[in-house]
């Protein structure tokens, strides 16, 4: 029998303390084109993504406080919330009195998770609030395709969070996908490449210049310049740019090489199939999908900065990277945002992605905020370079 994620139906959340007094948040249904049953290994009836809202009886204001202190009640009872996302994958939350980049950051720092570092940021993440910064700045002409957040490199987060500030009026959704429903539909329809990336793994390639490569995108001393001071000389720049480097704590399975132009390229053999925690199901966790398009698109300037191969270093065929992309599309809905909505992440069994929109590039604003959970990604063999590992401090 094949091995499905334990289903519970959903109750109302009903919180332990009654002082101060905490709320009730309700599950209600979305359009079909913004949420679906899952299918395999998820089990019957499980929807991406949970949509929650608070019950709200009497029409009181809502005030943030008491939303935050049942948040922090929810986890506090053996981590419903928690649960409920590497069920769902994805959990929305709508009609909270979430205003602001500073709302948003007190909100989601209350489930109880670490703030992630990211080491080699590959887009420009300005600070708004405490570990909240913009999702993606890259033009608003852009699809941004479906993909696990920082597949790309070895420290990736285990939570994502999405706030709605500003709403497009035409486009602008953020689609989702189950990591677990992507690779077992893959391996049922191209078992040779699923087989292929269990034994080889994926080489990911990234490439970071001292400048900014493209709308959006990350400089050097973003990426890994946290400890560069004024009066630095070149030499010194390098030593603490490779010290950041060290600290994914990959060995011989992260190399690095540095360019004429001042620019370093990072190569990682990575695990492109890794599992749940709790439950051992296989996850693909790549941006295949983005790869994909970015490949049949030409975008030059995209395709250098970053490229994934086989962990070997042969080239992946296009038909796996086109038929993993047309997969991913058949399974994803799209979130059409209201002013507000908070959209929570398990980056380990979901993927997001971004649609472009119409009008100005500042009608639409998204932010983000990652976070650490307790427990890393499983491997699925026992090769070295399969392992995930948390970044070491520094």
């Amino acid at each position: 029998m094949a091995t499905t994620l334990e289903h519970t139906a959903l109750q109302a959340f009903e919180p332990v303390k009654a002082t101060p007094p905490l709320l009730t948040f309700e599950s209600f249904d979305l359009p079909s084109s913004n949420q679906r049953v899952l299918g395999p290994p998820h089990a019957d009836g499980t929807t991406i993504p949970l949509a929650l809202r608070p019950s709200n009886p009497d029409g009181a204001k809502l005030e943030l406080d008491t939303v935050i202190e049942t948040i922090k009640s929810l986890q506090a009872q053996g981590g419903i919330l928690t649960k409920k996302l590497a069920r769902h994958g994805a959990l929305l939350f709508r009609g909270l009195p979430v205003h602001n980049a500073d709302d948003f950051s007190k909100f989601a720092h209350a489930f109880g998770y670490t703030p992630h570092e990211i080491i080699g940021v590959v887009v420009n993440r300005p600070l708004l609030a405490p570990n909240v910064a913009p999702a993606n700045e890259s033009s608003k002409d852009l699809t941004i395709s479906m993909h696990n957040e920082s597949d790309e490199v070895p420290h990736a987060p285990e939570y994502v969070f999405f706030y709605g500030h500003r709403v497009a009026k035409s486009g602008g959704e953020t689609p989702m996908a189950s990591s677990l429903e992507l690779f077992r539909r893959v391996q049922q329809e191209i078992p040779e490449f699923v087989a292929q990336l269990a034994a080889k793994g994926i080489t990911s390639r990234v490439t970071y210049k001292v400048d900014r490569q493209h709308a959006g995108g990350s400089t050097l001393r973003q990426a890994f310049g946290k400890a560069f001071a004024d009066g630095d000389d070149e030499a010194m720049r390098r030593a603490k740019v490779e010290a950041q480097i060290r600290r994914y704590g990959r060995g011989a399975h992260t190399t690095w090489e540095w360019t004429a132009d001042g620019g370093v390229v990072l190569t990682h053999r990575l695990p492109a199939i890794r599992t749940q925690p709790g439950t051992g199901l296989p996850t693909l966790f790549t941006g295949l999908a983005a790869y994909s398009r970015i490949a049949r698109a030409r975008v030059s300037s995209r395709k250098d900065t970053s490229l994934q191969l086989f962990g070997d270093g042969s080239p992946i065929p296009d038909e796996y990277m086109d038929r993993v992309a047309e997969i991913t599309d058949e399974i994803r809905v799209l979130h059409k945002w209201q002013q507000g909505d908070v959209l929570v992440y398990d980056n380990i069994i979901a993927q997001h992605g971004r649609e472009p929109w119409q009008g100005e590039q500042s009608d639409r604003v998204v932010m983000a905020s990652l976070f650490d959970g307790d427990q890393v990604p499983g491997a699925y063999n026992d090769e070295d370079w399969a392992q995930v590992v948390q970044a070491l401090d520094g």
